[in-house]
C-alpha cells in the first residue's frame, strides 16, 4: 500500500520551492549568452515581422499613403479601404479577435507573444545583440561594467548608448509617420517644422525605448506589463511549455571523465541553460514568472545533449501532464481553447461581414416627426425626411437618390444629382407623396437608395417607413 505524503513533507516540498524561486528585482544586469539553435533563428524570424513598422509607411497606395491613420479627419485609410468613426464597431471586433487570439495561444503554448513577437522582447534583443558586438560575449561584458573608467571603456560605452539613442530617435518618428504622410513628414523633420505634438511623441518614444530596451529590459516584463501576469494565469496542466524532464534530469551529476556518474540523471548541471535565458530564471526549478518561453533554454540543453551523447529533449515543449505521465488531451478537445475558438470565429466572421459590406457611400434617413405627415389639397399625403450621405471616399461624389417600395410614388428634392463631400456627412430634405388609396396601413416601408453617379458600385440603402392616416 503507497503511503500518502504528510502534511510536513508537503511543507518542506513548497519551502523548497520557494528557496529556489527567483526573481532578478534590477540589482544585477543579466547578460544573457547567445548560442545557435532552432529556437534562436525563430525568434529573429518572428522578430523581423516589425520592419513593417518601419517600411509600411512609405508604401503608396492610390496615389497616397497606403496605411494612414489620419485622426484630424478621422479617417483611417488601409489600402483601398476608408474606415470612418462610424465603423468603429469594427475596430473592437479586431481588438476582441486579437484579445482572444492571445488567450487560445497562451493556453495552448504558454506566452509566444512574449518571447517572439512583444515589441519589448524584440527591441531588448536588438539592443543587447549590439552590446554584445561592442562589447563582447557575457563575461567580457561584466568584466568591463566592473573596470574603472578610462578612455577604452567610455568610446565603448558612448558608441552604444549612441547607436542605443538613434534606434529609439528612429523608433519615434516611424511612429508618427504612421499618423501623416511619410515623406513629407521627414521633409518637415529635416526642416525643423513639425508640430509640437509630432516632437513630443517622438521625446517619448526615444526615451523609454531607451529606458526599457537599454536599461529596463525583463524588469518590464516583470513589474510594467499587465500582459505578463494575465497570460500567467492562463496556463492549466495541459499547456505546452518549455520544460524541464525532472524524472529524467535528477539527480544531477557532474560529467567526470567524459561519463555522467553513475545512478545520476542526464543533467550535468552546466548552467548553460540559465545562462541563455534573457531574464535570468533557472528552468530547472519548475515554472516562474520570469519564464517568457522563448525556448533558448531548449536550444542550449540540446547543444549540450549532442557534446556528451545524450538524445535530446531534457528540455523541452511538454504540459505538466506529459511530464507527470497522465494522458495528454490533444489542444483542440480542451473546453478552454474550444471557447475562445468560439468567439475567435465569430469576431472573425463579424471583420469579414464588416469588411465585405464597407461601401465608399451610406445612407441614413430621419423622418421628420412634426408633423408626421401632411394631407395635402389633392387628396395625397407627404412625408418629410431628411436624407444624411456619408462618404467615405477621398473624392467628392455626385449620387443619385432613389426612393422605392410604394406604387406611385412621387419624390420632391431628387430631381439632380446630389453632391456627397468627401470624409463626410452631408444633408438632404426629401418630401415624398402618394395619393391617399395607396395606403393599406398606417405606416409602410419605403427604401431610400442612392447611388454614385460615375460609379455604380458605389452605393447603399436604407429602410424608413412612410405614415399616414388610418385607412
Amino acid at each position: 500500500m503507497n503511503e500518502q505524503p504528510s502534511a510536513q513533507s508537503h511543507a518542506d516540498d513548497l519551502y523548497e520551492e520557494a528557496t529556489h524561486w527567483h526573481v532578478n528585482t534590477g540589482n544585477e544586469t543579466i547578460h544573457a549568452k547567445r548560442m545557435p539553435g532552432r529556437f534562436r533563428t525563430l525568434k529573429w524570424i518572428t522578430g523581423s515581422i516589425w520592419l513593417a513598422y518601419f517600411l509600411l509607411p512609405y508604401l503608396r497606395w492610390g496615389g497616397r499613403q497606403a496605411i494612414l491613420f489620419d485622426i484630424p479627419n478621422r479617417q483611417f485609410h488601409i489600402f483601398g479601404i476608408t474606415i470612418l468613426p462610424q465603423d468603429v464597431w469594427m475596430l473592437a471586433l479586431v481588438l476582441l479577435f486579437f484579445a482572444i487570439l492571445l488567450a487560445v495561444v497562451t493556453s495552448v503554448a504558454g506566452r509566444v507573444f512574449c518571447g517572439y513577437f512583444c515589441f519589448q522582447t524584440v527591441w531588448t534583443d536588438v539592443f543587447t545583440w549590439i552590446e554584445e558586438k561592442l562589447e563582447g560575449p557575457p563575461q567580457k561584458r561584466r568584466r568591463l561594467d566592473e573596470a574603472p573608467w578610462n578612455f577604452t571603456k567610455l568610446r565603448i560605452k558612448a558608441v552604444k548608448h549612441l547607436v542605443w539613442g538613434l534606434i529609439g530617435v528612429l523608433t519615434g518618428i516611424t511612429f508618427t509617420l504612421w499618423f501623416n504622410d511619410a515623406y513629407a513628414m521627414w521633409l518637415n523633420y529635416f526642416t525643423l517644422s513639425v508640430s509640437p505634438v509630432a516632437w513630443g511623441a517622438v521625446g517619448v518614444f526615444t526615451f523609454f525605448t531607451y529606458l526599457f530596451a537599454g536599461h529596463m529590459r525583463e524588469q518590464v516584463c516583470f513589474w510594467l506589463c499587465p500582459y505578463a501576469r494575465i497570460q500567467g494565469v492562463m496556463y492549466d496542466n495541459g499547456t505546452i511549455l518549455p520544460a524541464y524532464d525532472f524524472n529524467r534530469g535528477e539527480p544531477r551529476g557532474k560529467l567526470r571523465k567524459g561519463a555522467i556518474e553513475e545512478g545520476k540523471g542526464d543533467c550535468i548541471d552546466c548552467g548553460q541553460c540559465v545562462a541563455v535565458c534573457p531574464t535570468g530564471i533557472d528552468i530547472r526549478h519548475g515554472q516562474q514568472e520570469g519564464c517568457i518561453t522563448c525556448a533558448l533554454c531548449i536550444d542550449a540543453c540540446d547543444s549540450v545533449m549532442d557534446k556528451i551523447g545524450l538524445s535530446h529533449g531534457l528540455i523541452r515543449y511538454a504540459s505538466m501532464d506529459e511530464l507527470g505521465g497522465k494522458p495528454v488531451v490533444k489542444f483542440f478537445k480542451r473546453p478552454r481553447v474550444l471557447v475562445y475558438a468560439i468567439i475567435l470565429t465569430l469576431a472573425l466572421v463579424g471583420i469579414s461581414y464588416g469588411l465585405l459590406n464597407l461601401s465608399g457611400l451610406e445612407i441614413k434617413v430621419l423622418h421628420e416627426r412634426q408633423p408626421l405627415y401632411v394631407l395635402q389639397s389633392d387628396g395625397s399625403i407627404q412625408n418629410k425626411y431628411n436624407v444624411k450621405v456619408l462618404n467615405k471616399t477621398t473624392e467628392t461624389q455626385r449620387v443619385r437618390l432613389f426612393v422605392e417600395g410604394m406604387a406611385e410614388l412621387s419624390v420632391s428634392g431628387n430631381e439632380e444629382s446630389l453632391l456627397a463631400h468627401k470624409g463626410r456627412i452631408t444633408s438632404y430634405t426629401v418630401f415624398v407623396r402618394t395619393p391617399r388609396s395607396n395606403l393599406k396601413a398606417e405606416s409602410t416601408p419605403i427604401i431610400f437608395r442612392i447611388q454614385g453617379e460615375n460609379d455604380a458600385t458605389l452605393n447603399s440603402s436604407y429602410t424608413s417607413m412612410f405614415i399616414g392616416p388610418k385607412p
